[in-house]
């Protein structure tokens, strides 16, 4: 059944689908009236709808209901990274919406090799699709390029983002990454942070952990850049998330 994002009033009984979007359920999947469909407003909503007619210019959708469903992870997980070159981002982006994240925050850091960039919209995209492709009804929010050290202040007090909980990866040493565990509280929100090609400095880390982020390792091994932002999500969602549990049956019909 076809998903997509579409801006939904809570109470619209109909909506245009128009542009890629029509052109995609017309040409692509030859979708027809009568057909269903699997609409989202990316605010944690889903309805389920059909096909009412089709033009020229737009397909008409009929909602039929709407519903919250529960493919979210009960953890409010926001990734700080470190701006990548190329695909790269795109690729952590992607990656990381699937499994489950929350925000995204780019940041300029002292070994970023761009220092700035026209991608938001493209990044944003990318976020949406992700979401309709994994079943999600929320998508995550990809925040404008910020300076590193705007996002750890040292002033006291004053840290950024406001999460109960930070962890900091770093490929030259620091703990062993929490794991839940009997009488483990799990946080109800947490911020990872990982660096670019080369990793965060010494003294990134020191401004991080004086805004109250631990320092955790990922391993022996030297991950690149976009593989350690997807391991860290993975093993964090794993360790306090969703990740690995089990499926509720699917309802048939």
């Amino acid at each position: 059944m076809p998903r997509l994002l579409v801006p939904l009033k809570e109470d619209a009984r109909t909506i245009h689908i128009t542009g890629d979007q029509a052109r995609y359920l017309v040409t692509v999947l030859r979708c027809r009236v009568g057909d269903p469909l699997s609409l989202f407003d990316g605010k944690g909503t889903s309805y389920r709808a059909r096909i009412a007619g089709i033009t020229r210019r737009d397909v008409v959708a009929e909602v039929l209901d709407a519903f919250r469903d529960d493919a979210e992870s009960p953890l409010d997980l926001t990734l700080v990274q470190g701006l990548l070159r190329g695909e790269k981002m795109d690729f952590v982006i992607q990656k990381t919406t699937e499994l489950g994240i929350s925000q995204i925050v780019p940041a300029i850091t002292e070994r970023s090799q761009i220092r700035e960039t026209r991608k938001i919209a493209r990044w944003r995209k990318i976020a949406e699709e992700a979401a309709e492709q994994c079943g999600r009804s929320i998508v995550p929010v990809i925040h404008d390029v910020i300076p590193y050290q705007d996002i750890f202040p040292s002033l006291p007090g004053a840290s950024w983002p406001n999460k109960t909980t930070g962890l900091i990866f770093w490929e030259a040493g620091g703990a062993a990454l929490p794991t839940r565990g009997r009488g483990r509280q799990v946080p109800p929100a947490l911020t990872i942070a990982v660096g670019p090609e080369g990793g965060f400095t010494g003294e990134e880390i020191a401004r991080a952990e004086a805004g109250g982020f631990s320092v955790v390792s990922l391993g022996k091994r030297i991950l690149r850049a976009e593989t350690a932002a997807i391991a860290a999500t993975a093993l964090v969602q794993f360790s306090f998330g969703d990740l690995g549990g089990l499926m509720p049956p699917r309802k048939s019909g």
